[in-house]
């Protein structure tokens, strides 16, 4: 069952699951747009097609809010956001293995990305291709071997919260990719968007849309079951 987080006329967001894809791909998986773009047919009794907008994307086995526009005003506005980084923030909560040297940090690094493999590298600022990848962390809490980290971008390049943690020796839980020792039952990864806040598209005001604990962040920190 889909769960809506926020609606009106100019937006729609959804807290996406885990293996949960945004966008149509090779797989031919129904994609979360698609599903999104029927419950607002039946909701609404649009006759033709419906319009909606993908603004940015999570990775599969990463959960948490999706921002979608149901207007091209709306997809205009955001995409403009979402490429300045202004007037918009991502934010993402992560469980990694063991624990950082820095309790708080801002990482900056250069990645390469590998198609083939569908995965992204530290390289070198001379690299071929090579983009820089920016982003800031700071510890919520420990375990006794994890650490939940919130996470804020400075940039948005492929698999680059996955890449920069592991990169540190902290990989994110669940991560066979990027170098976890163990899958998570449910087959995700621990990363999880959970807020956005901007200012919206038409309206103008300040939006904070935030997507509920998943399941397997509880069986690790219970006590995140209590502030929801």
């Amino acid at each position: 069952m889909m769960e809506i987080l926020y609606e009106d006329n100019h937006i729609i967001a959804v807290n996406k699951t885990c293996n949960e894809i945004v966008q149509g791909d090779k797989t031919g998986d129904t994609p979360l747009s698609e599903i999104v773009k029927a419950y607002i047919k039946d909701k609404y009794n649009k006759p033709g097609e419906v319009f909606l907008g993908v603004t940015h994307r999570l990775d599969r086995p990463t959960s948490g809010v999706v921002l979608f526009a149901r207007t091209s005003k709306a997809l205009a506005r955001l995409n403009e956001m979402f490429k300045s980084h202004e007037q918009i923030q991502k934010t993402y909560w992560a469980i990694v293995q063991g624990f950082p040297k820095q309790p708080e940090a801002r990482l900056e690094n250069w990645l390469t990305r590998n198609e083939k493999l569908n995965k992204s590298f530290i390289a070198n600022p001379s690299t071929k291709d090579a983009k820089q990848a920016v982003l800031r962390y700071k510890t919520l809490a420990k375990g006794d071997h994890y650490t939940l980290l919130e996470v804020n971008l400075e940039t948005g390049r492929h698999h680059q919260i996955r890449c920069q943690l592991a990169a540190i020796g902290c990989p994110i839980k669940g991560d066979l990719k990027y170098g976890a020792k163990r899958s998570n039952p449910d087959g995700g990864i621990c990363l999880h968007a959970r807020q956005i806040a901007f200012i919206h598209p038409v309206k103008k005001e300040p939006v904070t849309i935030v997507a509920p604990v998943p399941k397997e962040f509880l069986t690790i920190f219970p006590f995140l079951a209590v502030s929801e």
